[in-house]
């Protein structure tokens, strides 16, 4: 018996069936797109770079290449390019950040140097013109001398230093104002050194201190703990004294009271981008620095370079620049500087 030929819908049915039929596809169909793939939700930012705004081996640096291999190793992210970009204490680095507004591909590694540099400098630019993502880490100061220098602790090199301040020159790891700059000088005023004597040799990062250092271009330096791991268990510099309240954990050497000055100080290290954000652009880069931090990759990372845990997300850390920018100019006031 032969099939009767279908015949054509009628047009008035045509267009309700066609959109039950898509509406059903897209119900049984599985999603083609995950959180993982840089999806809203998900954490993979294609094309994410993060700038240093030193020279590679500086605390800024480290930081950065810590945060992207951890973040790759976690399944977080892939392939972040870190670049550097130095100059003028992270002024530099900073005008260029602020420069690329509504890139939500772009970060920056920052700390205490920075807010230091932009009063010192007179910046065109300051982070209050960034978009503040987190508060990372937190780590004191030490002061070091290359194997060879003749002061093995920190009251020999104390007594010196109060006969001839201009004499023993100090190097640090970032322009007036930043942290390496601020520890050698309350530590000299606590010793009865005016601060103006001082002769302070800036460096644009730890990389360029430590060849110093080693080369006896400076007396001694004043640096993140994180930044000369290597050398300090390597024998090639020594530490004569701490600037936190108790000795770090494997850290053979005095903090500063014990060496005779009142003096306690901390360092600390977080990541800022651009401003002129979208939200969902600034609420991605801040989930994925958020689930950094949870990550055992990062807090593993963390113990091995001795930081501490400082984590400080999204508006607390832009209340908390606010607040830094404050005390700087303060303390470089009281100082005289």
């Amino acid at each position: 018996m032969r099939q009767r030929p279908s015949l054509p819908l009628p047009s008035a049915l045509r267009t309700p069936i066609a959109v039950l039929s898509a509406a059903l596809l897209v119900l049984l169909a599985p999603p083609l797109l995950s959180s993982g793939d840089g999806s809203a939700g998900g954490t993979h930012i294609p094309g994410l770079r993060f700038m240093v705004p030193n020279t590679p081996g500086g605390g800024y640096d480290i930081t950065a290449r810590t945060a992207a291999k951890s973040a790759e190793d976690a399944d977080l992210a892939n392939n972040i390019e870190v670049f550097n970009l130095p100059g003028a204490g992270g002024t530099v680095g900073l005008s260029q950040l602020v420069a690329e507004r509504g890139n939500g591909k772009l970060a920056m590694s920052m700390g205490l140097g920075v807010v230091g540099a932009v009063q010192t400098n007179h910046a065109p630019s300051s982070l209050a013109d960034t978009t503040p993502i987190a508060r990372l880490t937190e780590e004191p100061d030490i002061v070091v001398v290359a194997k060879n220098s003749k002061y093995k602790t920190f009251k020999q090199l104390l007594a010196d230093w109060r006969k001839k301040p201009h004499g023993l020159p100090v190097g640090g790891g970032s322009s007036p104002g930043g942290p390496d700059h601020m520890a050698p000088m309350l530590m000299a005023r606590a010793a009865g050194i005016a601060p103006k004597t001082v002769n302070y040799i800036a460096y644009d990062g730890g990389g360029e201190l430590l060849a110093s250092v080693l080369g006896g271009k400076v007396a001694f330096g004043v640096s993140g703990i994180g930044e000369y791991l290597d050398q300090i268990k390597s024998g090639d510099l020594r530490v004569l004294a701490v600037t936190s309240a108790e000795r770090p954990k494997g850290l053979d050497a005095p903090t500063l009271k014990e060496s005779g000055l009142d003096v306690t100080f901390t360092n600390w290290r977080g990541i800022v981008a651009p401003p002129g954000l979208s939200d969902s652009e600034r609420d991605k880069l801040r989930g994925l620095i958020s689930k950094l931090h949870a990550s055992q990759e990062w807090k593993d990372a963390v113990k091995r370079n001795q930081w501490t845990d400082a984590y400080l997300p999204g508006e607390d850390f832009g209340r908390f620049l606010d607040a830094q920018d404050k005390r700087v100019d303060t303390v470089l006031k009281e100082l005289g500087l």
